[in-house]
């Protein structure tokens, strides 16, 4: 048990500052505007951000003004826009300014991070508390990059590629507050017993969730997904006596890292495994037994977006569980007690939070939402010393892999340029480690357990991969995440959780959405069409700086937007 459930405690918070882009998002974009007069509320603004105020959240502007180092305005007119924009719109707590020009090689003009972090400082929060609403890629890079939630708010002027891109998506300024709201309220718990689903016979005879009873989580995937459902499953704990985790053999390595879990089973699901064997009457019914053994009486059970839990629920009925969460878009009869909703694009973290903030459990005082593991072994000597990049190509997905060619063009230019290189791969990947490594860079390829690969992840400056289990490593320890992500699932649900990252790759590609496990295009476009000096410059935006000198020309390039899609506007 982590915490003690009859104690007064904290609710989470994932948001408690909400940044906001000035021209396009907050007023109509008049280029370069020094005339007061000129400033347009876009539509909603004022009830939206008296929204956000009533909710208690900060606000700040962050801008870039080119037009001041262009001669184009003075620092005088531009505080009279201001000042009028407050007297339409209300106060924000802080104004950030970039008066740089793209040549002037600044820290704080989007895509940059540098104005997120000192919005963050003067509220009093951090990036990974505050979520970005802006209306081009820039606003969205800077925004991951810093570690914040990204929200972009197309207009006329936005590109396809970077709605495509982009984690978040909203309508307009007063629905990206909305989501930000529900996502908020989200992870408070609901009133205790109030799922629907069951019969009020079944329900009258429980007790509060809780209650220094046993309660069977389930999260039957792999590593990454089990890791994900970490948080989740430490707010059940933060509430339960005991907890129980049911799990398949591919995550099982990832449920030993959680915290909060006090006994696992594994066992394969054949509505989940993505190569099922024919379901075995006879191997449901030693499930059936196994898990009433546990004597559970609640379960809590966990799913992707396109999972069912219905199938479970219904051995879980069987074997006697009492009460039963999930995620259910579909009539779940009286297979669920707690029948909880998710809207589509949510982080799969965040799902699982929900729905145990929809069953009554709350994480617990003092814990925050971000992925967390249990202690595991320092990263071996072959390593070197902390501060290496991590290249990971390879995916129990090929899919969602780096192309060997790539990861081997990757790991030159990153060599080159100074940058210590460890590349990392399972056992069945040793192959393509070595390939990737050459004779330049440290190969660890088969040489870790999922525990080991977390302390050497643990120790990185940064880490390069794929959509795969290393990038929520990455997540549970804050190490930024050059995300070579194809777009075969949605990159707001399953990109890396609130940790600084920059994304990279075509999310228009002909993939995007299919949940394909393998390459359904020949060439994997999505990926292929990366230049290694598009990761160079990922590593440059999030402040990893190489540890050596550099041994080849890696001259600087533009600063990548989301995707690496250009310029995306002018301010």
């Amino acid at each position: 048990m982590l915490a003690d459930p009859g104690r007064a405690v904290s609710r989470p918070v994932l948001f408690d500052a909400v940044l906001l882009d000035r021209d396009g998002t907050l007023v109509e974009d008049v280029p370069y505007n020094a005339d007061p007069d000129k400033v347009r509320p876009m539509p909603g603004a004022r009830a939206a951000l008296d929204r956000l105020r009533a909710a208690g959240l900060k606000l700040a502007v962050v801008t870039n003004q080119s037009g001041l180092a262009r001669g184009l305005f003075t620092d005088r007119q531009m505080h009279l826009v201001h000042r009028r924009i407050e007297a339409l719109l209300g106060p924000f707590d802080s104004w950030q300014v970039c008066p740089h020009d793209d040549g002037d090689g600044c820290a704080c003009r989007k895509p940059r991070p540098g104005l997120v972090h000192a919005a963050a400082r003067a509220l009093g929060t951090v990036p990974a508390r505050c979520a970005l609403i802006g209306d081009i890629g820039r606003d969205v890079t800077a925004a991951l990059a810093a570690g914040a939630a990204g929200i972009l708010v197309p207009t006329p002027v936005t590109r396809a590629e970077e709605v495509a891109a982009a984690p978040w998506v909203a309508a307009d300024l007063p629905a990206a507050v909305a989501e930000i709201l529900r996502r908020q309220a989200s992870l408070s718990p609901a009133k205790p017993m109030s799922g629907a689903g069951a019969t009020g016979a079944r329900r009258s005879r429980r007790g509060r969730p809780g209650d220094g009873r046993t309660v069977l989580v389930v999260r039957s995937d792999s590593a990454g997904d089990v890791l994900v459902t970490g948080p989740g499953i430490r707010a059940v704990a933060a509430g339960a006596e005991r907890v129980v985790l049911l799990c398949g053999p591919r995550g099982r390595a990832a449920a030993d890292l959680l915290p909060g879990v006090d006994e696992i089973i594994e066992h394969r699901l054949p509505w989940i495994d993505p190569a099922p064997a024919p379901v075995d009457p006879a191997e449901m019914a030693a499930l059936v037994t196994r898990l009433s053994a546990v004597a559970a009486d609640e379960a809590v059970v966990f799913t992707s977006f396109h999972q069912s839990p219905l199938p479970l629920a219904l051995l879980l009925r069987m074997a006697g569980v009492a009460r039963i969460a999930a995620i259910s878009d579909d009539y779940p009869g009286s297979l669920l007690d707690v029948r909880h909703r998710v809207p589509a694009g949510v982080p799969e973290a965040e799902r699982a939070l929900s729905l145990a903030a929809a069953a009554g459990y709350p994480l617990g005082d003092g814990d925050e939402p971000h992925l967390r593991l249990r202690p595991v072994p320092p990263p071996p000597g072959e390593a070197g010393e902390p501060g290496y990049v991590v290249l990971h190509p390879g995916s129990a997905a090929p899919a969602r892999g780096c192309p060997p060619e790539l990861a081997e063009r990757i790991a030159d230019e990153l060599n080159a340029a100074g940058y210590r290189v460890v590349v990392t791969g399972g056992p069945a990947e040793r192959d393509l480690t070595a390939r990737v490594a050459g004779r330049h860079c440290r190969d660890l390829g088969g040489r870790t357990g999922l525990a080991e690969l977390a302390g050497v992840v643990a120790a990185a400056g940064a880490v390069v991969v794929g959509n795969t289990g290393p990038a929520h490593l990455a997540a549970a320890y804050g190490v930024p995440v050059v995300s070579l992500f194809a777009p075969t699932v949605p990159f707001g649900q399953w990109g890396p959780w609130r940790v600084p990252t920059v994304r990279l790759g075509d999310a228009t590609a002909a993939c995007r959405d299919t949940r394909a496990a393998r390459c359904p295009v020949p060439g994997h476009p999505c990926l292929s069409g990366v230049e290694p000096g598009a990761v160079l410059d990922a590593l440059r935006l999030l402040g990893v700086p190489p540890d050596r000198t550099p041994t080849g020309s890696t001259g600087s390039r533009p600063v990548p937007e989301v995707a690496g899609v250009g310029a995306g506007g002018t301010r």
